[in-house]
């Protein structure tokens, strides 16, 4: 109770006038809900509301050469603590099969429908590789779905389930009206818990995963367990926020840290799945990487923002706009680049065809580009070679020589020197290692030994200045401190 209630009771002198206060404060109390006496959101209205367009997902797939019987799939399985395996699926376990014999494998996950004649969104890895695929509802009917289609960048899978007519369906809401500290709610199947019902805040938005670029992933500390994927995520208007996907945990299990697809995503991708059964997304032709403190020191930004543009691909969008190596993009159709994972998903968003604006940072001056937007092709692999004769020793504690014409081609490039050693110095504090290719130091292109040496004669004295470097057939900026 607050003070100044306390306050008002207590200078009261009059017994019958205290009394009644006592009175209506206790009624009050007690016909207030016990959620909202503490502060806290019910959400005993939208589980009800929403639990009959969450279904379980179970699949099989063909018997395997171990014949392994499992409850959840390889990815979700190693997930689990050593006593869950060994109790599922390990040796000698009640669910583990010796070596030799046939078994069909079994998954199970979560997903929820979108329309009444049956679409349902759920993860990709839920249902990867089944040879069938079954959709329990929350009366207990089991219906055999269709894989209409799946989209691995984004770990999505769209369903149809077969005979599907009048079906409940959840209310899709915008990822892009979250905030940070929002409640939210999952409902899902974690260890085969059907209708399991989880709630938390968002902790962050706009997250980059390591396995994916092009997903600004929601995090939450919304408690999710394997059999959770692909089960929606609710704010607490009862609209789908999110779809539920990965968590991160040392042990396993959930550890506080949770990532759900963002909706506006999943529906584009759903929408194309459904319509055409396959995902195109926008392409820009760029390598990226972050711009931390010394870089933007080092470009003449006042703060670390944008995303430096460490190789432009041959033939790329990028490429036809005259974007370069060393650009730092700082907003994209006007949208600010707070960090370089902002970018991906912004493009990737981008009809395929379409224009886009970026605003860019080249040599201290602002500029504009336009480029029209590509179409994002499949992964390829880069090639790398090794370093030739011909070594020259250089300051900064660097051994480099000559770029071979063989490693020029096949790196695609004009020319640069090759790091044949690093002793103790400002190029090894940077992180520069044998057998780096330099291409540009100071924003200065570096295409033979004596533009190298060009350069480095230069160079302002303790204040930090960028390096260009193929690495392994990527390019990436350094930051050096001569």
């Amino acid at each position: 109770m607050s003070r100044s209630w306390f306050e008002s009771v207590v200078s009261c002198r009059h017994p019958h006038a205290v009394f009644t206060l006592l009175l209506f404060s206790l009624a009050s109390l007690l016909a207030m809900p016990a959620s909202a006496a503490r502060g806290l959101p019910d959400f005993t209205d939208l589980v009800e509301d929403n639990a009959d367009a969450v279904v379980n997902i179970s699949t099989t797939q063909a018997p395997s050469a171990q014949g392994r019987r499992l409850p959840f799939n390889q990815r979700q399985f190693e997930q689990l603590p050593e006593f869950f395996q060994d109790f599922f699926g390990g040796h000698g376990a009640p669910f583990g099969r010796g070596p030799g014999q046939s078994a069909p494998r079994q998954s199970m996950g979560s997903g929820f429908i979108v329309s009444s004649d049956g679409y349902v969104l759920t993860n990709n890895h839920v249902v990867e590789g089944a040879d069938e695929i079954v959709v329990r509802l929350s009366d207990r009917r089991e219906l055999n779905a269709t894989l209409v289609g799946t989209d691995p960048r984004s770990d999505l899978a769209v369903l149809k389930i077969n005979d599907g007519d009048d079906l409940p369906v959840v209310q899709i809401g915008r990822s892009s009206d979250l905030k940070t500290g929002e409640w939210v709610l999952a409902i899902g199947s974690p260890f085969g818990f059907d209708y399991t019902a989880t709630a938390g805040i968002v902790s962050a938005l706009g997250r980059s995963l390591p396995s994916e670029n092009y997903v600004p992933f929601i995090q939450t500390d919304v408690a999710i367990n394997p059999g959770n994927s692909g089960g929606p995520l609710f704010n607490l208007d009862g609209e789908v926020v999110g779809i539920n996907s990965q968590i991160y945990t040392r042990s396993g299990g959930f550890m506080g840290v949770s990532f759900a697809i963002p909706i506006d995503d999943a529906m584009n991708v759903f929408r194309q799945l459904r319509d055409s059964g396959s995902v195109s997304r926008g392409w820009l032709g760029v390598l990226i990487q972050e711009v931390n403190r010394d870089l933007a020191e080092s470009f003449g930004l006042s703060r670390p923002r944008g995303a430096l543009v460490a190789e432009v691909m041959p033939g790329s969008p990028a490429e036809r706009a005259g974007l370069r190596a060393g650009d730092i993009v700082l907003a994209y159709e006007d949208d600010e680049i707070s960090l370089s994972s902002d970018l991906p998903p912004m493009v990737g968003r981008t009809p395929v065809g379409e224009s886009a604006i970026l605003d860019v940072l080249r040599g201290g001056d602002r500029i504009e580009l336009e480029v029209t937007i590509g179409q994002l092709p499949d992964e390829g692999g880069s090639s790398t070679g090794a370093p030739a004769q011909g070594s020259s020793t250089a300051p900064l504690g660097l051994v480099i020589e000559s770029l071979p014409e063989k490693l020029r081609n096949d790196l695609g490039i004009d020319g640069g020197v090759v790091v044949t050693d690093v002793g103790r110095g400002a190029a090894l504090d940077a992180g520069i290692r044998p057998r780096d290719v330099i291409t540009e130091i100071n924003r200065q292109p570096v295409t033979s030994v004596s533009e190298f040496r060009s350069a480095i004669s230069d160079l302002p004295q303790g204040k930090a200045v960028s390096v260009r470097v193929i690495r392994q057939g990527r390019a990436i900026y350094l930051v050096m401190k001569p």
